[in-house]
């Protein structure tokens, strides 16, 4: 089997996929046949690997940072939580059904039975592998169920690394209260501490290192800076909750729209959205701004307003309605304004959107924003796949995606379909994907008003997203140089690498490993 270090936290969002991402990249740089593995993943964003199974959003970057296609293996157990006591159960990649809370705690034996066969058959073909954890391992109400922590260690025989955040305050409490949590022999798993998110100086922390060293025996091992420079996707939604940044981690407008001249992109931040790492390009755009709006009077006059993709697409469908956004969104439209839903949220431009298999909610079936002329049906089967294809209303050449929904779209009369799909899962296939109103089929560089489509990652297609930006700032008259996102995503990882490799002991954890 291969050699295994895991990263584990004190708690959420301390940055442990983020350093799982960067030692990949820097064991691989060194030549080393490195990969990821997160034995369970609770996320809301995903991503479709090129065998069609679905896995973290985050352990797809992950695996781009090792510079390795990403397989299910690499997160066998994924929960998409489509209500506050439920999630959808996906197992290597494909979904096996809703479960409850206690439901989910009857089926964990056999979770953890795919989550140790996926690590022993991804072991056999890597000689390294960067474990990530959940939460933290020492919460006393979850370890008995716990399987993603210090079990996972055990499993693969893995040295563990504490990850804490001293941005948060209690850093030092946090590392010395979860060790004193831990059984003995988890303990004995732990090799040290890397700190977080640290601003300033960090000789100044001198004395708490040594404070560390002698209260639990462990050393840090290295005091990350903190950053917010460098492109990285983030996990899941709680990134767009922290101190009101979108997924990039670039400041976005807090409040209502005001006209600085950039171009102004509103995304819907719905309870349950998904994928929202669509639009991380768009945000990276030079003079573009992307907000993510909770509220009507956080709406404004933007010049473009995405639905983005939700897990629980009719509960959110009401939820806009209650709160007068679905409105707000219709009477944008009738002025002209351009409106885009990607997945759920082009199920929710249409006329109906039907559950009669309770699929998501209770309820059967709802009307839609009637933006769009076409009715969903959702269905037990669960598309998941890779795609190419092109877009059949402007010149925006060849594009790539991937499709992760549960529903059947059919256009009316007065939609026309968006693209044709040419590609699944690397095999040969004819079929057409989203929708446009027929109306609006003239406009800006022959995009239309309003459209949507199943396809997640299409703005990641530089000729297609330049295609809807140039259209955008034709009316604002505000050109501005090109992204290359591709481009930019390496940057990033390579930047971050960097940045740990400078500010952890590389060495001492090179020898975890051997």
């Amino acid at each position: 089997m291969a050699n295994a270090l895991m990263v584990q936290g004190t708690g959420s969002h301390v940055g442990k996929s983020v350093i799982v991402a960067a030692l990949c990249r820097i064991l691989a740089r060194r030549g080393v046949n490195v990969a990821p593995f997160k034995s369970q993943n609770m996320a809301l964003n995903s991503f479709i690997t090129p065998e069609g199974g679905e896995i973290g959003r985050a352990q797809a970057y992950q695996a781009e940072a090792a510079k390795i296609p990403p397989s299910v293996l690499m997160n066998p157990v994924l929960l998409k939580a489509n209500s506050d006591t439920g999630a959808q159960v996906i197992i290597r990649g494909r979904a096996v059904g809703n479960m409850t809370v206690r439901e989910y705690h009857a089926y964990k034996d056999e979770a953890f039975r795919a989550a140790r066969e996926s690590y022993e058959e991804l072991s056999t073909r890597h000689d390294v592998i960067i474990i990530e954890g959940a939460g933290s391992p020492a919460e006393i109400n979850l370890k008995q169920h716990d399987f993603v922590n210090m079990k996972t260690a055990e499993m693969a025989g893995a040295k563990v690394l504490i990850a804490a955040d001293i941005d948060k305050g209690g850093v030092f409490a946090s590392m010395v209260g979860t060790m004193e949590l831990l059984d003995p022999s988890e303990r004995e798993m732990v090799a040290g501490f890397i700190i977080n998110k640290f601003r300033g100086d960090s000789s100044l922390l001198k004395d708490g290192l040594d404070f560390i060293l002698r209260k639990t025996g462990r050393p840090v091992l290295g005091v990350i800076p903190y950053f917010d420079d460098i492109h990285i996707q983030e996990e899941d939604g709680v990134a767009l909750d922290a101190a009101g940044r979108p997924a990039s981690g670039r400041p976005a407008a807090g409040g209502p729209y005001f006209d600085d001249g950039a171009l102004d992109i509103a995304v819907l931040r719905l309870k349950h959205i998904s994928n929202f790492t669509d639009f991380d390009p768009l945000s990276h755009e030079p003079g573009v701004r992307v907000r993510y709006v909770r509220g009507l009077g956080e709406l404004g006059c933007p010049d473009m307003i995405i639905i983005p993709g939700s897990k629980n697409t009719i509960s959110d469908l009401l939820e806009l309605r209650r709160s007068g956004l679905e409105n707000a969104v219709i009477r944008y439209h009738a002025s002209g304004g351009r409106v885009v839903g990607i997945c759920g949220g082009y199920q929710m431009l249409g006329n109906t959107v039907r559950d009669p298999g309770g699929v998501e909610s209770g309820t059967p079936e709802v009307a839609g924003m009637g933006i769009l002329d076409v009715d969903t049906v959702l269905t037990t089967e669960k598309a998941t796949a890779q795609v190419t294809g092109e877009c059949l209303n402007a010149g925006a050449g060849r594009l790539a995606g991937y499709e992760i929904h549960m529903g059947r779209t059919d256009l009316g009369g007065n939609a026309a379909p968006l693209f044709v799909i040419n590609e699944r899962n690397g095999q040969k296939i004819n079929y057409y994907d989203g929708a446009a109103s027929r109306a609006g089929l003239t406009v800006d560089a022959g995009l239309p008003v309003a459209w949507g489509t199943y396809i997640h990652g299409i703005f990641d297609n530089d000729e297609f997203r330049r295609a809807i930006i140039s259209g955008l700032r034709q009316r604002k008259n505000r050109p501005a140089p090109p992204l290359n996102y591709s481009d930019l995503k390496e940057k990033g990882i390579e930047s971050l690498a960097g940045l740990v490799e400078a500010n952890i002991d590389m060495e001492a954890i090179l020898k975890l490993i051997k």
